[in-house]
């Protein structure tokens, strides 16, 4: 006996239930992006191995521990599933000259995939909505990402999420904190843990963001960037606070926050929760201007953020969120030769005049298709035997109110089946 196949580790099935649920997200959270004037870009998840690397920093968690890279066997090309979607969106902005001329809001969703442990809100392949605004300079496109976050959290009814803010500064601005603080942890590296050790001369600021508690002190009294800020950034990070402020949205500078990707520059962002444990940040982002050059085109501003599809989705139950159950408008019955030929006309009727239905399929009685229609959700059955196939009509079998079964003209369905729904609705006060 062979033996049964099973999913790769830390990559899920989502079955109906759950699918249903994250589609209704998915509905939200597009009205949302479009409501803000963003597009939708598609990228392929395979990348060029060597976008990842040059965009976020070969001595990056990502590059060095995380990555799903290969080598394709029919050409020698060294490809990634993509880990997050920034590269990817400006790697195509450049390929297709998207930047000529314009700026642009662009939006995309799908999986990003990370070799990491997993766990409750942190799996191989994960999901991420993503929002880059390439070619805007100015505090304002930094203020409008974190409002927009602020709102969908109000639309999703999502409690206990608290925003944390943070300037990283110029390159050159970085490179004198980064000075600074190798010197000062030199002075600790004997109490520095293997990661701190190996990252101390590489990135030193990641230290700054170490989740090991033992350090906290060290990084405590650490050298500040924002020490190191001049006037322009100072100027920029002072906007993106005057339009939080003007809000009414509450926030926390914290300086070490400095996200784990090397492209971002000036404002960082990241909204946290206590709900989820351990995997707290449910969006993050931030100001990224060197990064279209990096990939090699004409310099242009930008700006993004992206959100864990999953983390929010868990918060969003967790808050009392929930998906209507998805039930067509009829179940539809049938029993004999001609009959069955007749359900399928009356099916497609239904459905060409946009009524959803479920025509049942694989036989058995009437008894046993009706359970099925029952346990369908739907309100009505539609019923046809070779009596009513011969006589052009059907049966319309309310389901959910116990009312009365009548005998309709096929032709004249659609319209009767419209009026009894608009009943049923009213009935129940759904309208």
């Amino acid at each position: 006996m062979s033996k049964t196949l099973q999913a790769v580790r830390g990559m899920n099935d989502i079955l109906p239930d759950d699918a249903e649920v994250w589609e209704q997200f998915e509905d939200i959270v597009r009205d949302w992006l479009h409501s803000y004037g963003y597009r939708p870009i598609r990228m392929p998840i395979v990348e060029p191995t060597p976008l990842f690397k040059r965009a976020i920093g070969e001595v990056t968690d990502i590059v060095e521990k995380e990555m799903y890279s290969f080598e394709d066997a029919l050409n020698g090309e060294h490809l990634t599933l993509r880990p997050e979607g920034t590269a990817s969106c400006v790697r195509a902005a450049i390929q297709h000259n998207l930047l000529f001329g314009n700026p642009r809001r662009l939006y995309y969703q799908g999986p990003m995939f990370r070799h990491e442990r997993p766990q409750k809100g942190r799996y191989r392949q994960f999901h991420q909505v993503g929002v880059e605004a390439l070619g805007f300079d100015g505090p304002d496109i930094d203020a409008e990402h974190i409002l927009m976050c602020a709102r969908l959290w109000d639309d999703l009814g999502l409690e206990d999420v608290k925003l944390e803010i943070n300037s990283l500064g110029s390159s050159e601005e970085r490179a004198a904190h980064r000075a600074a603080l190798i010197t000062y942890l030199e002075g600790h590296k004997d109490s520095l843990d293997e990661d701190g050790k190996r990252r101390l001369y590489t990135n030193p600021l990641r230290i700054l963001d170490t989740k090991n508690p033992d350090l906290h002190a060290i990084v405590e009294a650490a050298p500040k960037l924002a020490d190191f800020l001049g006037e322009e950034s100072l100027k920029h990070f002072d906007g993106v606070q005057t339009i939080l402020k003007d809000a009414g949205l509450p926030y926390r500078i914290n300086h070490r926050l400095v996200r784990g990707l090397d492209y971002y520059n000036r404002t960082v962002f990241e909204w946290v929760t206590t709900r989820l444990g351990a995997q707290g940040t449910i969006c993050a982002g931030g100001r990224y201007d060197g990064l279209v050059a990096q990939l090699g085109g004409k310099p242009a501003p930008a700006a993004g953020f992206a959100m864990g599809v999953e983390r929010l989705l868990a918060l969003w139950q967790e808050s009392g969120g929930q998906a209507e159950r998805v039930v067509p408008d009829v179940y539809l019955v049938h029993a004999g030769e001609a009959a069955q030929r007749a359900a399928f006309r009356v099916a497609e009727g239904l459905r060409g005049t946009g009524f959803a239905v479920t025509l049942h399929c694989g036989g058995g009685s009437f008894k046993s298709q009706m359970k099925r229609a029952d346990a369908s959700g739907a309100p009505f059955a539609v019923v046809i035997g070779d009596d009513e196939a011969a006589a052009g009509e059907v049966s319309l079998k309310p389901l959910r109110d116990g009312g009365e079964q009548i005998r309709v003209p096929m032709d004249v369905l659609p319209e009767t089946l419209a009026d009894r729904l608009i009943e049923s609705e009213e009935d129940d006060g759904s309208i």
